[in-house]
């Protein structure tokens, strides 16, 4: 089975939360660094605000800070593209036969609108949500979780992801991972280039 990371895999959409993180900190008179980054990147919104509250020794509580975080992506999802290659390469799979399945950090009405919008849900058997599940995709649990939701061994599963940890996190759960190049985390390419069982820098390398 085919199981697809969302943001910067299958839409080019990592920038949404680039760009609310930067205006979110100098809304506090805050820059955003690198650290800051690390600590909120690839992880569901209840542990990037816990991290926020207190890597900025902010007053505000963490629904509070979730809520603006919520307010300042409300629209960007629903103008979002996808990424090069990925509608032919899901309509080839579909094709052949192959189970494929969404597994995502991204916020649960931010994945609907997109997925929506850009009329992918088609494709899909169904989406796993790391905030539901309260898991990282860093964690191997969440990728037994997925596996064990459809029905298949994670050995018989494929990731794609465009995060190294996530990459890692389904590795140790026993399953083959593709690293998706973004332009974002593209300091990380050498890393994944030497970690995933293949790397590509887009979709249509694989049509």
């Amino acid at each position: 089975m085919l199981l697809f990371d969302m943001d910067g895999t299958l839409i080019d959409s990592n920038g949404v939360w680039k760009d609310v993180d930067r205006e979110f900190l100098a809304r506090r008179g805050l820059p955003y660094t690198h650290e800051y980054y690390e600590g909120v990147a690839h992880t569901i919104l209840p542990l990037a605000a816990k991290f926020t509250k207190e890597y900025c020794r902010l007053s505000e509580s963490c629904e509070d800070i979730i809520a603006e975080w919520m307010e300042m992506a409300r629209d960007a999802y629903a103008h979002v593209t996808v990424k090069p290659g990925v509608r032919a390469y899901l309509k080839q799979c579909r094709a052949e036969g192959r189970r494929m399945a969404v597994v995502t950090s991204s916020v649960p009405e931010h994945c609907r609108t997109a997925l929506t919008n850009l009329d992918l849900m088609k494709y899909f058997e169904g989406v796993t949500l790391a905030h539901d599940l309260g898991l990282e995709k860093k964690d191997p649990a969440l990728w037994r979780a997925a596996a064990q939701r459809y029905n298949v061994a994670p050995e018989d599963c494929t990731v794609f992801d465009d995060s190294l940890s996530a990459c890692r996190g389904a590795r140790a759960a026993g399953m083959r991972t593709v690293g998706v190049y973004d332009g974002f985390f593209a300091q990380d390419e050498a890393a994944m280039r030497a970690f995933c069982d293949r790397y590509i820098r887009s979709f249509e390398e694989l049509l």
